[in-house]
Order: structure tokens, then sequence, then C-alpha cells
């Protein structure tokens, strides 16, 4: 008897992890949509590459790849998505004695599209841009010709997502 019983509960329990498994593989294909965060790091004032962590209604890695319309495209393991961003305004300085640069900007983006996981992807938000460099000197005077010799760029940016 003990042993139909510890039976009938291992199948039972089994059949409520197996139903609760097919609730959440069908969730996987509603559609979600809350806040979403994108941070872009770069630390080369030459490339046209960085790197993003994306979390919140997903978390995932991406490269950044900057193009030259205002436009960049982040590219996932499982898709990419395509952003389309304000230039942005804020404050700028170089200092010719120091050599060092500091801009702060923000602006807007909208996301237009997406591939692959990212498909029908839709939203928009805010980033605050914050670049610190240090530039090149010859002679013992500060050049804007030549790259610089450190350079941080963080990127902060949310808003809005749905994914279908």
């Amino acid at each position: 008897m003990r042993k139909m019983i510890i039976s009938a509960l291992t199948a039972t329990a089994a059949a409520a992890m197996l139903g609760g498994a097919g609730l959440a593989a069908a969730s996987t294909h509603t559609a979600v949509s809350g806040t979403e965060h994108f941070q872009m790091m770069t630390t080369t004032g030459t490339g046209s590459t960085g790197s993003v962590i994306a979390s919140g209604v997903f978390t995932a890695p991406a490269v950044d790849h900057e193009h030259s319309n205002n436009t960049s495209t982040f590219t996932f393991s499982n898709g990419t998505i395509l952003i389309k961003h304000s230039k942005g305004t804020g404050t700028q300085n170089f200092n010719p004695k120091t050599c060092l640069l500091t801009i702060n900007e923000h602006g807007t983006y909208k996301l237009v599209s997406g591939t692959g996981a990212y498909a029908g992807i839709s939203g928009s938000g805010k980033y605050q841009l914050s670049i610190l460099g240090i530039g090149a000197s010859s002679g013992g005077k500060c050049v804007q010709n030549k790259p610089p010799v450190a350079f941080h760029q963080v990127i902060n940016a949310s808003g809005p997502v749905s994914l279908p």
C-alpha cells in the first residue's frame, strides 16, 4: 500500500512538473514588454564597435556596431537590433594643457527593427553618454590629430520595449 501511495504521489508530481514546463514553454511565445536597459562601453577612440549588456525584458551580451548615419546595430548571438539615435546634446571640453577630453551628452533612441529572437521588437528611450579621454602629445603639446592615449566611453540607455 505504501508503495502505491508513493508511486501515485510521484506520478502526480511528475505530471504537475510536466504541466508547469508546458506553461513555461508556452509563455516564451507570448509578447513581453517592460523596461529594457542597455549599457555600452568602449575603450578605444578609433574603433566603431563596443561591448553591450542588455537587461530587463531580456538579458544578453552584444556587440555594438556604430554606423555613420546615427544608427547602430546590436549583434547578439541569436539576432540583431537596429537602433536609430539622436545626435546628442551636452557639453564637450578639451584642456590643451592637460590633454584631458570630457564629453557628457544625452539624447533619444528608437529600436527600428530586429532579426532572429528580436524580430518585431519595438521601443524607444533616452541615453546618457560619457567620454573621458587623454589626448596624445607631441613636443610637449597636446595634439588632436592623433588617436587618444586613453579613452573610456560609457553609454547608458533605457526605455520601454515590446518583444513579440
